[in-house]
């Protein structure tokens, strides 16, 4: 690679066909560990418009998970097997697991991945308005990392749950004039 990133000729040779038995798997879920379930479904659902599909728990390894996602809350199936195999059939959701105890231990938190060492990055939310959106979140007392006239890239946002994972807040819009 050159000090100019890999280039596209490049990126597009490393790129392979997948099996054909690959042809309907998708990106269901990423998972965040949360330090308290209350704050975070607070900020998932109120802040950001998620819905609850659904809650597991496992008593016997002391954790739960919440699947979040944007649906419809009408269209979740009641019936406990089928909302279980619709959960794990929408696209792009949020498993939030949470660790029993977790929320009462001062000295427990998680690395958000942005500050050494690096590693995970964000989640991105797309928006029909940066603007409209962060003034929300400015009203509902969110913590800005970049706000969507500051920095190099204008019209893009980055705030943080309470966790410290940062979420990227987007138009895809806007999208086409920041990446040209």
């Amino acid at each position: 690679m050159s000090d100019k990133g890999l280039s596209d000729e490049a990126a597009a040779a490393a790129c392979k066909d997948g099996d054909p038995s690959t042809k309907d798997f998708m990106m269901q879920q990423t998972m965040l560990r949360v330090k308290d379930p209350v704050k975070s479904l607070d900020f998932y659902t109120r802040i950001l418009g998620m819905t609850l599909l659904q809650k597991f728990d496992f008593p016997s390894m002391r954790f739960s998970l919440f699947f979040l996602g944007y649906e419809d809350k009408k269209e979740i199936p009641t019936d406990v097997k089928e909302r279980t195999a619709w959960t794990f059939s929408r696209r792009a959701t949020i498993e939030l697991t949470h660790n029993w105890g977790s929320e009462s231990d001062e000295s427990q938190s998680y690395h958000n991945g942005n500050s050494d060492p690096r590693g995970f990055g964000h989640i991105g939310i797309a928006v029909p308005d940066v603007n409209a959106a962060c003034k929300l979140f400015e009203e509902q007392g969110v913590t800005f990392v970049k706000k969507p006239d500051d920095g190099k890239m204008k019209g893009l946002a980055f705030i943080q749950d309470p966790d410290g994972y940062w979420i990227e807040i987007l138009s895809p819009n806007t999208m086409v004039s920041i990446t040209s």
